[in-house]
């Protein structure tokens, strides 16, 4: 009798099983969740936008969330893993360097839920979801921001060159991007404007450098820094301030931290991208592999020119609003990122 019962029970939970695989969702326990980046938290940027969302989900769903910071250390990258499957099933991570390593781990442990913001990486078995940002759209609309400044000699400090420039952290593909969308918004003003770049070499959180970058390219001319280097970058808004000119801040408002040198941010919303992923995790809609992209017109970047002091005339902004107009509506395709070196 024990050995029928047993063989039931067995028979059982293979059905289970593959009512579950079946299912095409992993079954996960979503009380959960984890923030896993490749750096660390309080860059007024890019982990900081990311950590809004987590915050959102927790105070919406109740949702026990941790962050952990493996802090631009490659030694920390898998263990910081592990540590994340080891305290829930539910994974959104930031995985620049250890893109790999991520893989692995989600082929291991196929019930999980990996959300890998901000690059698409894909697994064997095709679990791991990725939310993609279009980020050329908004940089597109830096550029033209930029450009149009550099024109108007009426604002303070703008010199008669046709000059602008731009920091990255990294000559990666998402900071070549950046790079990229920004010097072709820049041109579609006027093709003579000449583009400065400076790449920090992954020290992306060396303010110094990134500030000494930026003294750089205002020395050669540059009305307008644009910063897409992480908690490097702030060290360019200071430079800003400190030479009289203008930069551009990225992937949150960054326009008040330096009032009147600040001219407008390149946000990148990475918390609507996990809220968004984990509304559907929680009414069931999830699926996992699928790559979400977010653009202008789906509120995922945009350029924010709202300021405490805005150094620009309005009439320079609506002319930047209108071509973003001309973005959400279809009649203005942003040309993508096709892989060539931008740092030329």
């Amino acid at each position: 009798m024990k050995r029928v019962v047993f063989t039931l029970l067995v028979v059982s939970l293979l059905l289970a099983g593959l009512s579950a695989c079946g299912q095409g969702a992993p079954t996960a326990q979503t009380n959960k969740a984890v923030y896993l980046i490749n750096g660390a938290l309080g860059d007024n940027g890019f982990f900081d936008s990311g950590k809004v969302g987590m915050d959102a989900i927790a105070s919406k769903y109740g949702v026990e969330t941790r962050t952990i910071e493996a802090g631009y250390d490659s030694n920390k990258y898998e263990p910081s893993l592990q540590a994340a499957v080891d305290y829930s099933d539910v994974i959104f991570d930031i995985s620049y360097g250890f893109e790999d390593q991520l893989k692995a781990m989600a082929d291991k442990y196929p019930n999980k839920i990996f959300v890998n913001l901000d690059t698409v990486v894909k697994n064997d078995i095709n679990t791991i979801t990725s939310v993609d940002f279009i980020e050329e759209e908004s940089a597109y609309l830096a550029g033209v921001a930029a450009a149009l400044t550099t024109l108007d000699t009426s604002i303070p400090g703008v010199n008669a060159d046709k000059v602008i420039g731009v920091v990255g952290g990294d000559t990666d593909p998402v900071i070549s991007a950046f790079v990229y969308a920004y010097e072709n918004g820049a041109h579609s003003v006027d093709p003579e404007i000449k583009v400065l770049k400076k790449s920090l070499g992954g020290e992306w959180s060396d303010s110094a450098k990134g500030k000494q970058a930026a003294l750089q390219l205002y020395d050669q001319g540059a009305d307008v820094v644009f910063q897409a280097a992480g908690g490097a970058g702030l060290g360019v808004l200071q430079a800003a301030r400190e030479r009289g000119l203008y930069a551009i801040g990225v992937d949150i408002n960054q326009n008040d931290l330096e009032p009147g040198y600040v001219i407008a941010s390149d946000v990148k919303y990475v918390g609507k991208g996990i809220e968004d992923v984990y509304a559907q995790i929680k009414d069931g809609t999830y699926k996992p592999g699928q790559v979400l992209q977010y653009g202008v017109k789906s509120g995922g970047v945009d350029l924010d020119f709202k300021a405490q002091k805005q150094p620009l005339p309005q009439s320079l902004i609506d002319k930047v609003m209108a071509i973003r107009q001309q973005i959400i509506d279809g009649t203005l395709k942003i040309q993508l990122y096709n892989g060539e070196d931008v740092w030329k």
